[in-house]
């Protein structure tokens, strides 16, 4: 009897984990229909007479009200209680309750959308199509805010350049794949770093392209029509799933997608763009040669992909818009949009970073209701131009500007007897130079590559875990070059960019470098806070290609890393420097060629220079 009684329990334990994701669907379902009129795929015209497939959420009211925008190439159009779905309709719950409509619509090309799609929404006028629409709605105040995180994010800088008058507000989250070139940063929204490509793009193309043999629906097609038929197809069918660890690793890398049988057109030609390709600065990435004069509050993650041309950004909109004193950032210590999954104990990777939580829709429309109702609130007596989580004493602080004004750069140096290779070698971080030169020296061979172990990255399937992990493991490489300080005899802060320049040599003609900062803990674990990589050719700017001659010696300044950490007492700042971070960029295969459409690789034998001539080192915005 016992057992039957346990058994019994198990069954409804596992019922009610199974039914209450149900429920909740079908709460919110009924939530919103009791307090918003609905309108579900209304065809919206673009001015060449594509339409684009809208869903609208609004009070049940006769008061013109403002609108929440959310653009988005991902499918809320199913007929059934699908994830997206379920937080569009908790979404819109969330605006019409607060007196908002939400409105939510497909890119060109996706889903019930007309047309055919192509990266970031273009045409650019889509957007622009889709305010004056909005604005022009009987139920509408004319006023427009733009919410979204990553590809419903990235397409809004673009956007406000455009000066739509009913555009009033925007929120972009873990925008940075809609950054093309900002402050000296050329990733053309995130395909690059330091000129090397960066998989999670096309490892992401691989995953949203699969609407190669989709139902086509009839053009002209009613709203009525559409949703009759939108139980008849699965207009979001997924790929089959792919080991994306060894996809990713495929020779050349131009046949990546299709050696996978993906949906490769728009891959193949970006693959082959260079950094200052002229097509970047065609299509819907933001160019700092343009104006953003839109108020926005921006949401930034350090362990997100690109959190320092987010920065960069946000620091250029501040110099040069005119709603600059309308312009707020938040920095969290999550994954790319995790933001509101912050908890009580916020483990990232394997580090826990204590209570991250935030009031994040508090804040957000706060910010809408100053801007889109007029609301005389106190949006910016109580909310700070910035907030950022520090990691390590893990908690939130604010400033004025970032990095914080009290931030102060210190210059550590690059020093070892020769032999810093591995965690077991002597690499060292001093703050005085050394004095004689004894490169470290490492060979790097493309075929066996330094592994990514976590970071700062997205969208990548299961080939890498984002996040801080132990790099011990990693560590024991001697292609890895490892300097530490002495234990630290006070806690130190450092919050901001953080720049490095090292002098290298190689005999090859080209070559990447590759540093990590970490944080190490009195037991020697190992905690990676930020990396970044600099394809050598790319050393003197990205209009141009300059080989390396064997022997000589090459000054290289790395992009800026960021990040907000808390190096406790007896804690060690350290740096990783290697020639790869696999899979997270393509491999250099050191040839000199493309590298895309290469199969062959060859090895490199690569040093690092460290001494009062080549002064090797990292600058670190030390927190007084």
């Amino acid at each position: 009897m016992q057992s039957i009684k346990i058994s019994l329990l198990l069954i409804s334990c596992c019922l009610s984990a199974l039914y209450t994701p149900l429920f909740a669907q079908s709460n919110i379902i009924q939530q919103l229909e009791e307090i918003s009129i609905s309108e579900t795929r209304v065809m919206v015209p673009m001015r060449d007479g594509i339409r684009l497939c809208t869903d609208v959420y609004r009070p049940k009211t006769d008061k013109k009200v403002p609108i929440i925008f959310s653009r988005t190439p991902y499918n809320f159009n199913s007929w059934g209680d699908g994830e997206e779905k379920t937080r569009t309709r908790q979404r819109a719950y969330e605006a019409v309750k607060r007196g908002y409509a939400y409105v939510v619509q497909n890119e060109r090309g996706r889903y019930f959308s007309e047309g055919e799609w192509d990266i970031l929404g273009t045409p650019l006028t889509d957007a622009y199509d889709a305010f004056t629409w909005m604005q022009e709605q009987p139920w509408s105040n004319g006023k427009i805010g733009l919410q979204g995180c990553s590809s419903t994010a990235e397409w809004q800088m673009e956007a406000a350049t455009q000066n739509h008058p009913a555009l009033a507000a925007m929120v972009p989250q873990g925008f940075g794949a809609g950054v093309g070139r900002v402050g000296g940063l050329y990733e053309q929204g995130n395909w690059y770093r330091g000129g090397a490509h960066q998989t999670l793009f096309s490892a992401w193309l691989y995953g949203v392209e699969h609407d190669k043999f989709k139902p086509r629906i009839p053009a002209g097609a009613s709203t009525e029509d559409l949703n009759r038929i939108s139980r008849f197809y699965d207009l979001a069918p997924e790929n089959p799933k792919v080991d994306m660890r060894k996809a990713l690793a495929h020779l050349p890398f131009s046949e990546f997608i299709k050696n996978i049988n993906g949906k490769k057109e728009i891959f193949d030609k970006m693959i082959a763009r260079k950094p200052n390709d002229p097509a970047w600065f065609e299509g819907g990435l933001y160019h700092d040669d343009q104006a953003i004069d839109v108020p926005a509050f921006w949401f930034v993650s350090w362990y997100d992909v690109s959190a320092t041309p987010n920065l960069t950004l946000f620091n250029h909109v501040r110099k040069t818009s005119k709603q600059a004193d309308n312009q707020y950032l938040v920095i969290a210590p999550t994954l790319h949009c995790r933001y509101t999954r912050a908890t009580e104990n916020t483990i990232v990777g394997e580090r826990s970073v204590g209570d991250a939580r935030l009031n994040y829709n508090e804040q957000i429309y706060g910010f809408y209701d100053l801007l889109l109702k007029n609301e005389e609130n106190n949006f910016k007596a109580k909310t700070p131009r910035v907030q950022y989580y520090t990691m390590g004493s893990n908690e939130w602080q604010s400033a004025d500007a970032w990095p914080p004004a009290s931030a102060s750069m210190t210059t550590f140096y690059l020093n070892s007897e020769g032999s810093a290779n591995s965690l077991y070698g002597d690499g060292q971080l001093t703050k005085s130079k050394p004095t004689t030169d004894n490169p470290d020296a490492f060979i790097y061979d493309p075929m066996n590559p330094v592994k990514s172990y976590g970071g700062n990255v997205c969208c990548t399937g299961n080939a890498i875990d984002g996040g801080s992990f132990d790099q011990r493991p990693m560590e024991a490489r001697q292609d890895i070059l490892v300097y530490s300080t002495e234990p630290l005899t006070e806690g130190v802060e450092v919050s901001g960019f953080i720049e490095s320049t090292l002098y290298v040599s190689s005999d090859a003609k080209d070559t990447d470098f590759t540093i990590k900062l970490i944080d190490v803990h009195p037991d020697g674990s190992a905690y990676n806070l930020d990396e970044t990589i600099q394809r050598v050719r790319y050393r003197e700017g990205y209009d141009k290609e300059v080989f390396m001659e064997k022997g000589k010696v090459y000054k290289v300044n790395l992009t800026a890393m960021s990040t907000s950490n808390f190096f406790k007492k007896g804690h060690r700042i350290r740096v990783e420097i290697s020639s790869s971070n696999f899979p997270r960029f393509t491999r250099n295969l050191n040839t000199g060629g493309d590298n895309y459409n290469e199969s062959t690789g060859v090895v490199a034998r690569n040093k690092v220079h460290h001494s009062s001539q080549y002064p090797s080192q990292i600058r670190l915005p030390i927190v007084k």
